[in-house]
């Protein structure tokens, strides 16, 4: 005889049915694992049954934690498979904050290792540290190129082999291996257009029909002195001391120091810094910072700094505004102004490494590079 049939069938752990005689409704429950004690999950089943396997999977994770912490809180255990990779994830993290409050990294550094770090965490945790593989690694790294994520799966790779170059340090592995170093490095492919000269003609034009005075001051700025958006946002009127405007640049945290004469000018600009400079304080609002907002919007107040999001944010409309397109790759972002600002400035014979701050000419050659936006012209020597 067959059985008979099941209207309310059930193959969730810990996930129960109930029928209230009452009113004749079924009700759903689940059942701690850790405690017993049932809970009420009301009577629809499909929010029910999500709730429940949710449940499931953050209790077993923890329960699995829980573990794992036992383990690594015994020495002879530890010293026979040695340390899980949630631990020890969880010491590099430790190590990286104690170097930002020392100086030794940016808080920003910190902040995208961590990213990177729970991905380990979460992928690999309970496995031990050592028998970690390159194929392991690969294999996620791949995840994040097959996504065309060149970008995260680049920094991700960087991060591991910091991972595990201090756990070499550290002796939680041996060998002398780092497993990450082995995995093929994702390769980038450029595709964000560069700016031209007569880009930026269509940019000024966009941009003199913007609301807020800050939009153009940042164009007039970035071109002028080829600084970062963030170095932008924190110049202050403070900061012009004996004809110069003083700055520590952001990303070498404050390790690099320029000073920009008020003469220098960009041919493209067409004015002095110090003239930009005359613009921004001529706005009518009284601020500290060179690039101020002039309006008030909550929670933000007029004279306050201008972010770099707002920057970012503002160049996008006033791009889309001008009636620039092109063809092929990713339209040019703000920061493109720093390799136009480079190129113009080698035209005029400058130190363009020293203008950009560079520690290095390879990494000024980069911004050298148009990418195949403008043409070479080639000289005859016959008609000069």
């Amino acid at each position: 005889m067959a059985a008979r049939p099941r209207t309310h069938k059930i193959d969730i752990p810990n996930f129960y049915q109930r029928l209230d005689k009452r009113d004749g409704r079924v009700y759903f429950q689940y059942r701690d694992p850790r405690t017993g004690r049932f809970h009420s999950l009301g009577s629809d089943k499909k929010r029910a049954q999500t709730i429940a396997n949710e449940l499931n999977e953050r209790i077993s994770q923890q329960l699995l934690d829980h573990y794992q912490h036992i383990l690594d809180q015994s020495p002879p255990k530890v010293a026979k498979r040695g340390i899980s990779t949630k631990a020890w994830c969880q010491r590099y993290m430790k190590l990286q904050r104690e170097r930002a409050k020392n100086g030794e990294l940016a808080e920003n550094t910190v902040r995208q290792r961590y990213y990177d770090v729970i991905i380990l965490e979460e992928r690999l945790g309970q496995t031990g540290l050592k028998d970690i593989d390159t194929k392991s690694l690969a294999k996620i790294i791949d995840e994040y190129k097959a996504q065309n994520k060149i970008h995260r799966a680049r920094r991700i790779r960087s991060t591991w082999i910091d991972v595990f170059k201090e756990a070499l340090h550290a002796g939680e592995i041996e060998g002398g291996v780092n497993p990450a170093v082995a995995t093929r490095g994702p390769r980038l492919k450029v595709s964000r257009n560069r700016l031209t000269k007569d880009d930026w003609l269509a940019l000024v034009a966009s941009a003199k029909k913007q609301s807020f005075p800050y939009v153009i001051h940042s164009l007039y700025l970035a071109l002028t002195t080829g600084l970062r958006r963030q170095d932008l946002c924190n110049l202050k009127f403070s900061d012009i001391k004996n004809g110069h405007l003083l700055v520590s640049i952001s990303k070498s945290r404050g390790q690099t120091k320029l000073a920009f004469p008020l003469t220098l000018t960009n041919p493209l600009v067409g004015m002095s810094l110090g003239k930009v400079i005359e613009q921004c304080r001529n706005t009518g609002v009284l601020s500290r910072y060179l690039l101020h907002l002039t309006t008030k919007h909550a929670p933000t107040k007029k004279g306050q700094p201008v972010s770099a999001v707002s920057i970012s944010i503002s160049f996008q409309k006033l791009r889309n505004e001008s009636g620039l397109t092109w063809e092929q790759g990713s339209p040019p972002s703000f920061h493109e102004l720093r390799s136009l600002a480079e190129r113009t400035y080698a035209e005029l014979g400058y130190d363009t490494q020293a203008l950009l701050g560079h520690k290095s000419q390879k990494m000024t050659d980069k911004y050298h590079d148009n990418r195949g936006s403008e043409y070479t012209f080639i000289i005859d020597p016959s008609h000069k």
